[in-house]
C-alpha cells in the first residue's frame, strides 16, 4: 500500500508541475495586435509562446540534470573518502574535475536553449 501511495504522490506532483508549466502560456496567449487587449472565445498559442515554453523546459531540465549529477558525484566521493581516508586529495581532485565537466555540459545545454530562442524565429 505504501509503494502505491508513493507512486501516486509522484504522479500527482509531476502532473501538477506540468500544469504549472503550461498554464502561463495558455493564459497569456493573445490574438491580434499585441498592444490591444482583445478578449475572444478561443485561446490560441503562437509559435513564439511555444518556443518560450520549450526553451524554459529545456533550460530547466539542463539545470535539474546538472544538479542531480553533481549531487551523485559528491555523495559517491564522500562514500569513497569514508572507506579510504588516505585517498582524500586524489578523490577531491577527481570530484572537482567531474563536477566541472557536468557543469560544462549544463552550460552548453543552456547556450543551445538561448540560441534556439533567438535564432529560431
Amino acid at each position: 500500500m505504501r509503494n502505491l501511495l508513493n507512486k501516486f504522490s509522484r504522479i500527482f506532483v509531476f502532473s501538477f508541475a506540468l500544469l504549472i508549466l503550461f498554464l502561463p502560456a495558455v493564459a497569456f496567449a493573445q490574438t491580434g495586435d499585441v498592444n490591444t487587449a482583445v478578449q475572444t472565445d478561443t485561446v490560441t498559442l503562437s509559435k513564439t509562446s511555444l518556443g518560450y515554453l520549450g526553451v524554459g523546459i529545456g533550460a530547466g531540465l539542463a539545470a535539474i540534470g546538472a544538479g542531480i549529477g553533481i549531487g551523485l558525484i559528491g555523495s559517491r566521493t564522500i562514500e569513497a573518502i569514508a572507506r579510504q581516508p588516505e585517498m582524500l586529495g586524489d578523490l577531491r581532485a577527481l570530484m572537482f574535475i567531474s563536477a566541472a565537466f557536468v557543469e560544462g555540459v549544463a552550460l552548453f545545454a543552456l547556450v543551445i536553449c538561448i540560441l534556439c530562442l533567438f535564432i529560431g524565429k
